[in-house]
């Protein structure tokens, strides 16, 4: 037992713990148990949704993104090190996704229960604002930290700003005017279509174009970049998954119940904003 035991302990230590303590790139057994971790925490949100009786919809999806910002910018507060302890390990993934949630819940329930308590008229205004003002705490601390230390690079916003805009309504547009997608103009499909872009742009300028050497984190990426030797392939994958995704999306839409659909628009909104964002505002402060 205790031979069985000692192998379990490390494994779990080779594959899980070490790389988080040492900010390792993810690899392959972490990144297989953390897809289908997502899976099942998106069907047992999905359930506790239905079971709260709490209705999922393009309002409410919009109402959950400020907290999508929020674990961005946490997930910042490791890269900038202000937190020294062993604290900083819960803004780590996968322990900042945890935080985040629970973040997120504690606000949606007060709010449901204000509401139910008649207390306020719809809980969606307050729980979007206290995922706005998480925003602006985090921000406002990032801020601080950034004026004591060497203040924002403004290069970065430009160019990585500019890059995310010009792929962005260009990927728009060809759905929308060459394969007559119309629906790509709802709200949340720009969304998508952005998150995916924005990661795109900040995964290639920060490995290929940045001063500062960043790495790639996620294994595919990292096999993509080294089979064609440039980080600017992360738009290729990024197409190859979204097209697709775009299609099928609408087109389950017309079977899935509302509410499952609308969740999984918003996970993959958050797989590409929350990611691309953190990234993004890495190099803004550090480079």
């Amino acid at each position: 037992m205790a031979m069985i035991f000692d192998s379990i302990s490390g494994f779990i230590d080779n594959y899980y713990i070490m790389p988080v303590r040492l900010d390792q790139p993810y690899n392959i057994v972490s990144t297989l148990t953390y897809a289908v971790i997502l899976i099942v925490a998106v069907y047992c949100i999905y359930r506790w949704l239905r079971w709260s009786r709490i209705p999922v919809d393009e309002k409410f999806v919009i109402a959950t993104l400020p907290f999508v910002i929020f674990g961005a910018l946490l997930r910042t507060v490791y890269d900038t090190h202000m937190v020294t302890s062993d604290l900083q390990f819960l803004l780590v993934t996968p322990p900042i996704y945890f935080l985040t949630f629970f973040v997120t819940v504690l606000a949606l329930v007060t709010a449901r229960a204000l509401e139910a308590r008649g207390w306020i008229r719809d809980f969606i205004p307050w729980y979007r604002n206290a995922g706005i003002t998480c925003v602006v705490v985090i921000a406002l601390l990032l801020g601080y930290w950034a004026v004591g230390h060497e203040g924002f690079h403004i290069s970065v916003i430009l160019i990585v700003g500019g890059m995310t805009a010009v792929t962005t309504v260009a990927v728009w547009a060809f759905m929308k005017y060459v394969l007559k997608w119309d629906y790509v103009s709802e709200p949340l499909f720009v969304l998508l279509i952005l998150g995916q872009m924005l990661d795109a742009s900040a995964t290639s300028y920060g490995i290929d174009l940045s001063p500062v050497q960043y790495i790639e984190e996620h294994v595919v990426g990292t096999a993509l970049m080294a089979a064609t030797g440039t980080a600017f392939s992360m738009f290729i994958l990024k197409l190859a998954v979204l097209f697709p995704a775009v299609y099928l999306l609408q087109l389950y839409r017309r079977e899935a119940r509302p509410d499952l659909w609308y969740l999984i628009l918003f996970t993959m909104i958050v797989l590409g904003l929350a990611i691309g964002l953190r990234n993004a505002m890495q190099m803004v402060l550090l480079g």
